[in-house]
């Protein structure tokens, strides 16, 4: 039993207590010099999917980044602080705006710390990778505990994805459009850059259609930590109350041996997640039941049993972020609001991802409306 996760209750994000909490998540695993060398190079990469402030539950709060800067100066660690969220429109502005309201940039001036934009990249594999990487030691992954649309979780494994260079995201979305094909990629990703530690933003939740503005938030006030990032969303997974091989990222990882998938060899210090007694998170809409379905059925029926995005004309703003976005050019910006074209659409759901009005849900067709899915 190699795999180690910790878990520790963190009440609220006011300052000292996340600073404290995040020390003892640390701690339980033996302390920050047990994976980041004194005097060492870090980038930092908390979740900053989009232009919103920290109460929407979509990225990763301050002050749990705050916390980690504390942590890495004590060991004297010269610390950068990026994302690559979420592109539409010109990237560079949009980043800005996004470091900005996510309240990103005001604790790293507080701390002294530089932020930096995923404008400069080197290609690596089939991906072009931020060269931030390349000037930096180690990498500390902050995940959000979320669900999510397309993949079931956001989590340790799906962070990394903010590592791909710009609108790159929009191509690799493009050309691996199937739910297994695309979570591949994610642990492609995952394998070229392993994160020294992870630390997931459980303290305020989402559930539902996550991972944007379509989901809900949910109090849950925990903080998990690790380095094996499949391990870590495992146990995310098991509080959720969803099965490990539902999670199709962490069946693709411990299958290449990247990590442990199986809950029962993950040795969990701090809390006792059994004894915690959280209820079932609610699930997106597009996996929720059909993800329940036995194999055999789910081949038969996966092409009759489709999900779409489709626009509340009310909720609406014609902000064009979606069109900007979406792989597949088939959203169309009209007087009255959106149109899909159908006939194009992969079911991505980055426009959904990306709406910052929630104006986007799911459409699904009369077969998975007839059979209750």
């Amino acid at each position: 039993m190699n795999a180690k996760v910790s878990v520790v209750k963190c009440n609220s994000y006011e300052p000292a207590v996340v600073q404290q909490a995040l020390r003892n998540t640390v701690n339980l695993l033996g302390g920050i010099t047990n994976f980041i060398k004194p005097g060492s190079r870090v980038l930092v990469k908390p979740n900053l999917l989009m232009s919103k402030p920290p109460e929407f539950g979509i990225t990763t709060h301050p002050e749990v980044v705050r916390a980690v800067i504390r942590l890495l100066k004590e060991i004297g660690c010269k610390i950068v602080v990026g994302d690559g969220p979420s592109v539409w429109g010109k990237y560079i502005e949009n980043v800005d705006e996004v470091y900005e309201n996510t309240g990103i940039r005001k604790v790293t001036q507080e701390e002294g710390v530089k932020l930096i934009t995923f404008d400069k990249r080197r290609m690596r594999n089939k991906f072009p990778l931020t060269a931030a990487l390349d000037e930096c030691d180690y990498l500390i992954s902050l995940p959000k505990f979320k669900t999510h649309e397309f993949t079931l979780i956001t989590g340790a494994i799906k962070n990394l994805f903010g590592l791909v260079s710009g609108t790159y995201k929009t191509e690799l979305h493009k050309n691996y459009f199937e739910p297994a094909e695309f979570a591949k990629i994610l642990v492609d990703i995952y394998q070229e850059v392993k994160p020294a530690l992870t630390i997931i933003d459980g303290i305020l939740a989402m559930e539902g259609d996550g991972p944007a503005t379509g989901g809900k938030t949910r109090q849950l006030n925990l903080l998990l930590a690790g380095s094996d990032c499949v391990a870590l969303d495992t146990v995310m997974a098991k509080i959720m109350g969803i099965d490990n091989y539902e999670v199709l990222t962490t069946k693709e990882a411990a299958l290449r041996g990247l990590g442990e998938n199986k809950i029962n060899r993950i040795k969990i210090e701090g809390e006792d997640i059994d004894k915690l007694n959280i209820p079932h998170f609610i699930l997106p809409a597009t996996s929720a039941k059909i993800s329940k379905l036995p194999g055999v059925l789910k081949k038969i029926l996966k092409f009759l049993i489709r999900y779409y995005p489709y626009s509340s004309r009310l909720k609406c703003t014609r902000c064009g972020h979606c069109v900007q976005v979406c792989p597949k050019s088939c959203i169309l910006l009209k007087k009255s609001g959106i149109k899909f074209d159908y006939r194009k659409c992969i079911a991505c759901f980055c426009c959904q991802e990306t709406c910052p009005a929630a104006a986007i849900a799911v459409k699904k067709s009369i077969l998975a409306k007839l059979i209750g899915l």
